[in-house]
């Protein structure tokens, strides 16, 4: 892509916590900074990716060229990266999958999205499949929340988002479910327990320390996570069922939508004008 292009996309990523307008309307879209291979520049390009359980996959697809993307050459030399996802800014290890492993994800994709197989058979080469690894990181989150209530929304958002494209996609698959909308669905379930984790542990006990009064909020707020928590178990199961039938999928993805919502949305009234407090 022409580089004022891919500073447009960047620029409107950025500004508005990682939706992208246009040709990228409904995508799951990163921005991905490499360290160039000769000259140790820093280099940003906007990029499509698969969700992959704790890790994200790119495709080196660079349009359908004969050659592979400048990311990639700088990634082999330099296999660490930055990413950012719309709401968190982290350090990322990049790994080059091969064999076995290389083809099934490509398959996935292709199964998801024909244009993967098409811009293959363009460039005449095998399209090199990078999984981006988040690295263990000291401190708080890097976002470019303002803060902490904001934080809050943007991740809620990003489950809402995110939610909003599975349901999009189980509507309009097959009568056989693909295997990435089930890995799809499966890394929903994993990102939504692990953020309840965190805020059981971390979020909730810090409130309640300072304010003993949020006691009732948040009492209910751990009774809401364990009822999501069998609902994500319920959507886990049925996805993992080779025998799925669509409806089956779309009514369980949309019970777990429905009772996810009611619980961000009162997480954020009651909680946001108390974290924001805490400043």
């Amino acid at each position: 892509m022409p580089n004022d292009f891919n500073a447009s996309v960047i620029a409107e990523f950025r500004a508005s916590n990682g939706r992208v307008g246009g040709m990228f309307e409904g995508a799951r879209l990163l921005l991905l900074t490499t360290t160039g291979a000769r000259s140790g520049n820093r280099h940003t390009v906007p990029l499509g990716y698969l969700p992959d359980g704790e890790r994200v996959l790119v495709i080196g697809s660079n349009g359908g060229s004969r050659r592979h993307p400048a990311w990639y050459h700088n990634l082999l030399a330099k296999p660490v990266a930055t990413v950012e996802d719309g709401v968190f800014v982290y350090e990322a290890a990049a790994v080059m999958l091969a064999g076995r492993e290389r083809d099934d994800a490509f398959a996935r994709a292709v199964e998801q999205d024909a244009g993967w197989a098409g811009y293959e058979r363009q460039s005449g080469r095998v399209l090199p499949v990078v999984a981006l690894e988040a690295l263990p990181m000291s401190g708080p989150p890097r976002s470019g929340a303002g803060s902490p209530g904001e934080m809050l929304r943007l991740v809620h958002d990003a489950f809402r988002r995110e939610l909003s494209l599975i349901r999009a996609e189980v509507a309009g698959s097959g009568a056989v479910l693909g295997a990435q909308l089930r890995v799809n669905c499966l890394s929903l379930c994993a990102g939504l327990h692990g953020h309840h984790v965190r805020e059981d542990q971390g979020m909730f006990p810090g409130l309640e320390y300072a304010y003993p009064q949020l006691a009732p909020v948040i009492e209910r707020l751990r009774a809401e996570h364990v009822a999501v928590a069998a609902l994500v178990e319920r959507l886990r199961s049925v996805v993992s069922d080779p025998a799925v039938e669509r409806g089956a999928l779309i009514a369980e993805v949309g019970v777990l939508a429905g009772e996810l919502e009611k619980h961000l949305e009162y997480e954020e009234r009651e909680l946001i004008p108390a974290l924001d407090g805490m400043l």
